[in-house]
């Protein structure tokens, strides 16, 4: 019995002494740290860009209608002109709601101030939204609503981003135009 208490104290004298090993639990906190500052870097860098790829899209189709070539732009002609010009998001017209409404330049009204509405899955028929096609000289406000799910939802900086509908975000982006006489 003595000689197995020795034995015993004599190998965890050893194993305490020991080294082997040591540098695995280093390795195991720097790993950890570099993966979550890498995966925190690639969800928002995502995020910033389809916010980018939307606010192109938007501008490009806008500018399409302030030159005359969409001449009386719809709601469903808009949706599909974004959308045909904006990368980086899975079914985008499903995905996507717009606001229009003209605004008057010496009462401003603010009309589109209030909170935004974006496309709610939950629902199977959307509630309608304003969409006010413009005359010519008249200053319109565009307003785009984009949900898109991320790949990192739940862990790290994906967790904190406030969500629209389910899992999904939701990217707005708003511009103003004068609608051009096309005479």
């Amino acid at each position: 019995m003595i000689r197995t208490v020795q034995n015993t104290c004599r190998n965890l004298r050893v194993f305490n002494r020991s080294q082997s090993g040591s540098s695995t639990i280093e390795f195991l906190f720097a790993f950890m740290f570099f993966l979550v500052m890498f995966t925190n870097c690639y969800e928002v860098g995502m995020h910033s860009l389809r916010h980018v790829m939307l606010e192109r899209g938007l501008d490009l189709a806008v500018r399409d209608v302030r030159i005359g070539k969409i001449k009386n732009p719809t709601h469903q002609i808009l949706k599909h002109e974004i959308c045909e010009r904006t990368l980086l998001f899975n079914d985008c017209l499903a995905n996507l709601q717009l606001e229009m409404v003209r605004e008057d330049i010496r009462n401003w009204a603010g009309k589109l101030d209030g909170p935004v509405r974006c496309i709610d899955r939950a629902l199977d028929v959307q509630p309608a939204v304003q969409f006010t096609n413009g005359e010519n000289n008249e200053l319109m406000m565009l307003r785009v609503c984009a949900l898109y799910e991320p790949k990192l939802y739940d862990w790290g900086i994906g967790a904190k981003i406030p969500r629209e509908s389910g899992t999904a975000y939701a990217l707005v982006a708003t511009t103003a135009f004068v609608m051009e006489p096309y005479q």
